[in-house]
C-alpha cells in the first residue's frame, strides 16, 4: 500500500523543523524560565533547581520591593501606554486618510516620520531630553525677566510622563501605525465609499458607516502595537522621562538590587498584562471582522 502524498515528507523537512523548534525555544525559553521560577517556594533562588511551588514571591511583590513604589510605576506605565495607544490610532488613521490623495510634500513627510525607526533609540531619547531642557532654560529665563518669583520657584521641568516621554514613545509607535494604515488603504476599494455617496451619504457618514467598519480590525491592531511597544520601552524613555520612572525603568534598576524571585514575579505580571492586551485586541479584531462580513 502506497503512502499518501500528503503524508510524505520532503527530505529537508526534519532539519528545518529542528531549526524552527530551536528558534522558538531561543525566542520564548527565557520568558518561560522566568515564569516558572517566579512560582517558587519561600526558599527559592534565582536559578534552578525549582524549590517548591507557591505564590510566595507574588505576595512579596505586592508588599513592595524596598523603596521602589512598584504600584505607582505600574499605573504610570498603564496610563502612558493608553495615551500613546490613543494618539497612535488617531494620528495613523488621519495620516492614512490624508495620504490617500496627492499630498504636497507627502513623500518627505513620510520619510521623516519613519526615519526614527532606523535611528538609535538612545540618540532619540537624548535629543528629546536636550530639547526639553533647553525649553526649561527658556521658560525660566522668561519668568526671571518677568520677575515672576512665585512661578519661578514653583516651576520644575517640562520633562514629564505626558510631555517628553509621550513624544519619545510616539517616535517609536507612530511609524508602525502609519505603515499599517498605508498598507490597509493601499488595498482599500474606493468603490464602497462612492456607492455610499451615490446613496446620499455625507463624507462623515461614508467614513463612519463604510470605511471605519472595514478598517476596524486594522485599527485594533494599531492600538495593540501602540500599547505593547510603549509598555516595555526603555531606551527612548530613559533620558526623556523627567523625575519619575515607568515600570520598565524601575524593573531595569531592580535587576541589580533585588536578588530574590520577586523580580521574576514582576516580570511575569508585566508579561501577563502584555498577553492580556494582545488577547483582547485579537478578540476585538475577530469580532469586527465577523461583523463586517455579516449579511445585512
Amino acid at each position: 500500500m502506497q503512502t499518501p502524498i500528503s503524508a510524505q515528507r520532503a527530505p529537508g523537512f526534519w532539519p528545518l523543523a529542528i531549526v524552527f523548534a530551536l528558534f522558538v525555544l531561543f525566542l520564548y525559553g527565557p520568558m518561560i524560565t522566568i515564569f516558572v521560577l517566579s512560582f517558587q517556594g519561600p526558599e527559592g533562588g534565582l536559578t534552578f533547581p525549582l524549590r517548591g511551588v507557591s505564590l510566595h514571591w507574588f505576595y512579596k511583590l505586592a508588599e513592595g520591593l524596598g523603596t521602589v513604589d512598584i504600584g505607582a510605576a505600574f499605573r504610570r506605565s498603564l496610563a502612558l501606554g493608553a495615551v500613546v495607544m490613543a494618539f497612535t490610532v488617531v494620528l495613523s488613521v488621519l495620516a492614512g486618510l490624508a495620504f490617500r490623495k496627492k499630498l504636497k510634500g507627502g513623500n518627505a513627510l513620510f520619510f521623516v516620520t519613519v526615519a526614527s525607526l532606523i535611528m538609535p533609540s538612545i540618540i532619540i531619547s537624548l535629543g528629546i531630553g536636550l530639547q526639553f531642557r533647553l525649553l526649561d532654560t527658556g521658560i525660566k529665563g522668561m519668568l526671571t525677566a518677568m520677575d515672576a518669583t512665585t512661578l519661578l520657584e514653583g516651576y520644575g521641568t517640562a520633562l514629564g510622563l505626558f510631555s517628553s516621554a509621550l513624544g519619545a514613545h510616539l517616535t517609536w509607535t507612530l511609524p508602525f501605525g502609519l505603515l499599517i494604515m498605508f498598507a490597509v488603504f493601499n488595498r482599500f476599494n474606493p468603490a464602497y465609499e462612492e456607492a455610499a455617496r451615490d446613496l446620499g451619504a455625507t463624507p462623515w457618514q461614508a467614513f463612519r458607516h463604510v470605511v471605519l467598519p472595514l478598517i476596524g480590525p486594522s485599527i485594533v491592531g494599531i492600538g495593540m502595537f501602540g500599547f505593547t511597544l510603549s509598555w516595555d520601552e526603555i531606551a527612548r524613555t530613559s533620558q526623556a522621562i523627567g523625575d519619575v520612572n515607568t515600570l520598565p525603568l524601575e524593573l531595569q534598576g531592580l535587576t541589580s538590587t533585588v536578588t530574590t524571585p520577586s523580580i521574576y514575579a514582576l516580570g511575569t505580571v508585566t508579561t501577563v498584562v502584555s498577553l492580556l492586551v494582545m488577547g483582547v485586541a485579537l478578540g476585538a479584531a475577530a469580532l469586527l471582522r465577523r461583523r463586517a462580513v455579516r449579511p445585512m
